[in-house]
């Protein structure tokens, strides 16, 4: 029953043989050999963006934090969703590869930013002039750190207001596959089609070893990555092991499969919830996390049992009467069973 997070999940075995293959016999390093040029395509090919160049790291932190730096000045500014992961959970990460930019947190319910709530946020941002940080950047999450997603719309609805005050969008894309499975959109629609300028793309929480894709739509701003990569400690000189994962999980859609699994077991866990005393959602659940309130009785016995999950957020205490609610994250992963969600269900009725 563990439901902590989604990085906690094993490796499916179609990657480990992939990464069996490439483990035979020596070839080029940092990302010259043929198989990571096979998965550029590859990923080219996916979001129909022939043009677009494509970097790989092995980390979500690192991605965000190179792209960011790539688009956004150190004197400028960042607009993210409040609970996003670049503000909340890199340690700054964000502010020391753009070499000191502002985060600037955008309110709105379940996760998401609203075209008011950017427009508001960037019209009051760098009023002082030389006195002020400026605009820089706009960073949305999807799906979000909520388990809400944006669809196409959305996103274009974004989209319009940072391109009105001149500025970029790079989609944090960590659990990107999980909002496309939900969608059921294509990935050019939810991405450059609506005016995305970098994308994230996350592997890591999606059943990969540890691999992430920054994807630049406009390829001008390559070897500005490229080199911020190599600086930043980020180019692997074995890069081929991160490109093996990738191919398999591209290929014949593993990645969306993979995706699609998560969110049915968390739709599961959702439907189970409903029938928990005292149980009530938090936030819609959209993709693969469910955030739910429940008893703390029925807590102490889902911990005892061994169930593993955060209190969201986290400075709630299981100490405290037993009838009062307490909110949590739940998230299934792509290995997530049916016994598991019915077994945790089962323990928190009672």
């Amino acid at each position: 029953m563990f439901f902590a997070s989604d990085n906690g999940s094993g490796v499916p075995e179609a990657v480990l043989a992939s990464l069996a293959r490439a483990n035979a016999g020596p070839t080029r390093g940092y990302g010259n050999d043929p198989l990571t040029v096979r998965v550029h395509d590859r990923v080219r090919a996916v979001f129909e963006a022939p043009q677009a160049a494509v970097h790989l790291v092995a980390t979500g932190t690192a991605a965000n934090a190179l792209a960011l730096a790539c688009l956004c000045p150190p004197w400028a500014a960042v607009f993210a969703h409040a609970d996003a992961h670049a503000i909340v959970d890199e340690c700054g990460a964000p502010e020391f590869y753009t070499a000191g930019a502002k985060l600037v947190p955008v309110a709105g319910e379940h996760g998401r930013m609203t075209p008011e709530g950017l427009a508001g946020a960037i019209a009051t941002t760098g009023r002082v002039g030389v006195h002020s940080v400026q605009p820089g950047a706009v960073s949305l999450t999807n799906a979000t750190e909520a388990g809400t997603v944006y669809r196409p719309a959305d996103v274009a609805a974004l989209a319009a207001v940072a391109r009105a005050a001149g500025l970029p969008l790079h989609m944090d894309g960590a659990r990107f596959a999980n909002a496309l499975a939900a969608i059921g959109c294509s990935p050019a629609e939810l991405t450059w089609k609506a005016g995305v300028d970098v994308l994230s793309l996350g592997g890591t929480k999606n059943g990969l070893m540890g691999v992430e894709a920054v994807v630049l739509f406009d390829p001008a701003r390559s070897w500005e990555f490229e080199l911020r990569r190599k600086r930043g400690g980020h180019l692997f000189s074995k890069h081929r092991f991160l490109a093996a994962q990738m191919e398999a999980w591209l290929d014949g859609d593993l990645w969306l499969d993979l995706a699609r699994r998560s969110n049915a077991m968390a739709a599961r866990l959702e439907a189970g919830l409903a029938g928990v005393p005292g149980a009530r959602l938090v936030h819609p659940r959209q993709a693969n996390a469910v955030f739910a309130a429940w008893p703390r009785a029925a807590h102490r016995r889902a911990q005892a049992a061994g169930a593993a999950y955060y209190l969201w957020p986290a400075d709630q205490t299981l100490e405290g009467p037993d009838d009062e609610a307490v909110s949590a994250r739940l998230v299934a992963s792509w290995c997530t069973t049916a016994e598991e969600v019915d077994g945790f269900v089962d323990i928190l009725r009672g």
